[in-house]
């Protein structure tokens, strides 16, 4: 006859097997957690908030899809182009993570201040480089087992300087929305690891992109250091505090911006009159020969100020000097229409501070 259990004896088994079905998922959760969270260092603080870094993405996703455009219409290829993290390191971990066999290019920007500022390292992985340099000598492109001593040649070298260009070519389209960038002087560097400019404990941002050109997949690295951030951050914060000033005060706008160019130099030149001649007329010029202008001695010249023209005046002397009178004005040109303001015009005395 089967034994039969005692209430108590039920219940220590029951609950003994929800201990066992319940341990293994408090592991799972305890695992979970620890993934969600990551260290913060407060010995070495961050220097850019995640706004910054948000901005750094929204620029180089513009820069994904303008590089792909390009680089599809010159090789004639299949090229996908997306961003993978944009990180706040130091620069030791993207100084370790290159080979001594590795080649990246630094990369000077011209800043609107003109403020001599370290470089932007640009890395491309060897097997993107090596493929990309097979599709331009007339090769079909497909993934090659490179090995780890890999190195390129100086034909390589020559080649992977010429394929830089295409990609630093879409930096100032990239970042025009935010600030005027233009690409100064590069140049390549083939011993990453004994480039000394920056110290290993300074800060940099590291933009990590990922490619597939012609179903080869590598990835692309920008190494921005802190400084040039800084600087490139607080350009874009003047130019947003000095638009500012425009929308607060928009009845006063237009005093503004004359005032800020009320000193400005202009060129003021006097049109005598024009000629037609023919080539062979032109030929056979020498000196004491007289061309005439078709026009009366004593007819009016135009008065341009720059490339518009803006009075009709009468050619005379002042002070035993070559001197124009100015008697009547020219409409006033399309594009300076509601510009100016209205009281203002050019009497003598402001043709001459112009």
């Amino acid at each position: 006859m089967a034994e039969v259990l005692s209430q108590s004896q039920i219940d220590m088994l029951l609950s003994s097997m929800r201990a066992t079905n319940e341990a293994p998922k408090e592991t799972k959760a305890d695992e979970k957690t620890e993934e969600q969270y990551k260290k913060y260092d407060f010995y070495s603080p961050k220097k850019f908030t995640n706004d910054k870094l948000k901005m750094l993405k929204s620029i180089y996703d513009t820069y994904c899809r303008m590089t792909t455009s390009r680089l599809s219409g010159v090789f004639r290829a299949s090229c996908e182009m997306k961003v993978i993290t944009v990180e706040e390191q130091r620069y030791h971990e993207f100084n370790n993570s290159m080979g001594d066999n590795d080649v990246m290019e630094l990369i000077y920007l011209k800043l609107p201040d003109d403020s001599k500022n370290l470089p932007m390292m640009f890395h491309i992985s060897q097997n993107l480089v090596v493929n990309i340099i097979d599709r331009m000598l007339g090769g079909e492109g497909d993934e090659q087992d490179l090995d780890a001593s890999y190195s390129y040649t100086e034909i390589e070298l020559g080649l992977y300087q010429n394929i830089m260009q295409h990609f630093s070519a879409m930096f100032k389209d990239a970042w025009k929305n935010y600030i005027k960038i233009d690409v100064g002087s590069t140049r390549i560097f083939e011993s990453p690891s004994l480039f000394q400019d920056i110290s290993l404990d300074e800060t940099v941002v590291i933009v990590m992109l990922e490619m597939v050109f012609q179903n080869v997949k590598g990835y692309i690295n920008f190494c921005m250091p802190g400084n040039l951030l800084m600087n490139i951050f607080s350009l874009i914060d003047k130019r947003r505090s000095s638009e500012n000033i425009y929308d607060n005060y928009v009845p006063e706008s237009k005093d503004i911006i004359m005032e800020k160019i009320r000193r400005s130099a202009l060129d003021v030149r006097v049109e005598l009159g024009t000629a037609q001649l023919s080539f062979r007329d032109i030929y056979d010029l020498k000196v004491d020969d007289v061309i005439d202008f078709s026009k009366n001695k004593d007819s009016d010249v135009t008065v341009y100020v720059e490339q518009q023209p803006w009075f009709k005046g009468q050619l005379g002397v002042h002070n035993s000097n070559v001197a124009v009178k100015l008697h009547q004005k020219i409409s006033e040109p399309e594009e300076l229409k509601g510009l100016l303001p209205e009281d203002m015009s050019l009497s003598d005395s402001n043709l001459e501070r112009v």
